[in-house]
């Protein structure tokens, strides 16, 4: 338990994407101050080995770790969290919380019994991911394709960039081409860049298929963990990046929007 009223939560991301989590988390904590760290250097990780992205993430957070102070750690980012989330646990001795495939919640929802999963070539292929469908589908139909590039096209999104209609369309029609494919009635986004083409996502697929993220667990299960701690932010909360400030360009709307200073260089 921290101490410090200013210790912020340090949410990490390879990019953008885990502004969804951000976004879920201030509705629940507003007073709590985030350093928001995106590895715009490691960009993208869906297409990294599990050791490359174990160790990289591992040594980023372990370094962020003794710089920022944290009171909690939150890895945003669904590839990272079911590759290395066990061995941030190990290296960081404070609370870190992972993002999860939103199984679970997608297997109450549907109605059809056929669940649609949307990932990076790193997730889909993931263990966790085998044991969440045998733990929480059991019974159910879950169709898996790796769309990696949606991570681009909604990190080209929040800087204001138009998304090709055509990369949606392929996903729709990779996953309505498996058997049972037009009976999927639930989606699960399973990286948290991919809430951020909900628009996109729903023109294609239909307004009877329901998006399914976690976002919102997330930030429930931080506020679970930090009850009763004090907040008191010093000035806007923070936006840092690996790699050339150059990788940020863009993002100044969507960064002011949500209460953050100018992105820094980490």
């Amino acid at each position: 338990m921290s101490d410090n009223p200013a210790s912020p939560i340090l949410l990490f991301d390879s990019g953008v994407g885990g502004l969804t989590v951000y976004d879920a988390l201030r509705k629940v904590l507003p007073e709590a101050p985030v350093i928001y760290a995106a590895d715009l250097a490691g960009l993208p990780y869906g297409s990294k080995t599990e050791s490359q992205i174990a160790a990289r993430v591992a040594g980023l957070l372990g370094r962020m770790a003794e710089r920022f102070r944290p009171r909690l750690v939150c890895i945003a980012c669904n590839t990272a969290s079911t590759i290395a989330l066990g061995m941030v646990r190990d290296v960081l001795e404070l609370p870190v919380v992972g993002t999860v495939p939103a199984i679970k919640p997608a297997a109450a929802l549907t109605q059809t019994g056929t669940i649609g999963l949307v990932g990076t070539e790193a997730t889909i292929r993931q263990a966790y991911v085998d044991e969440l469908e045998a733990q929480f589908a059991n019974g159910k139909r879950l169709l898996r394709v790796a769309a990696p590039g949606l991570v681009a096209a909604a990190e080209a999104k929040l800087r204001g960039q138009a998304v090709d209609p055509a990369l949606i369309d392929d996903v729709r029609d990779r996953l309505t081409a498996m058997p049972g494919g037009p009976d999927i009635d639930a989606l699960v986004l399973a990286c948290t860049h991919f809430p951020l083409l909900g628009e996109e996502l729903a023109a294609a697929f239909g307004s009877d298929v329901r998006q399914v993220d976690g976002a919102a667990g997330i930030a429930r299960r931080i506020a679970h963990l930090l009850e009763g701690q004090e907040f008191a932010a010093q000035g806007p909360n923070r936006f840092i990046v690996t790699g050339p400030l150059a990788g940020a360009e863009g993002l100044e709307a969507a960064l002011a929007s949500r209460g953050f200073g100018p992105a820094e260089v980490f």
